[in-house]
C-alpha cells in the first residue's frame, strides 16, 4: 500500500526537479558565478596577513548572506537582488584585497590563456 502512494509523490518530485532544471539562469546569477571563478584561493605573494584573513572572512560572510537571502526570497525580484548583491560583494572584496596588497608592494599575478 505504501509503495502505491509513494509512487505518485516521487513522480511529482521528479517533474518539479526537471522543471527547475529547465529554468534559464538569471543574468545576476550568471554574473555572480563569474565572480566566484575570480575568488582568490591563495594569498598574494604567499603572505598570510590581516588583509588575507579579512578577505577570506568577508567572502565566507557573503556566501552565508547569499544563502540566507535566497532562503527568504519569495519573489524573482528578491532572488535577483540577492545574486546581484553577492556578485558585487565578491568583486568589491577582491579589489579591496588587491589594492591593500599593492600598497604594500605586492602585486596580484594574472594569467590569461587563449586569445
Amino acid at each position: 500500500m505504501k509503495l502505491i502512494t509513494a509512487a505518485p509523490v516521487l513522480a511529482l518530485m521528479a517533474i518539479a526537479t526537471t522543471a527547475q532544471a529547465a529554468l534559464p539562469m538569471m543574468y545576476e546569477e550568471a554574473a555572480a558565478h563569474q565572480e566566484e571563478q575570480l575568488i582568490i584561493t591563495a594569498p598574494i605573494a604567499g603572505i598570510q596577513n590581516k588583509q588575507w584573513f579579512n578577505y577570506r572572512i568577508n567572502i565566507l560572510e557573503a556566501q552565508k548572506e547569499l544563502t540566507n537571502d535566497l532562503r527568504h526570497a519569495h519573489k524573482i525580484k528578491d532572488q535577483r537582488h540577492a545574486w546581484d548583491e553577492y556578485g558585487h560583494e565578491l568583486s568589491h572584496e577582491r579589489k579591496v584585497y588587491i589594492h591593500h596588497m599593492a600598497k604594500r608592494g605586492y602585486r596580484a599575478s594574472v594569467v590569461t590563456v587563449g586569445k
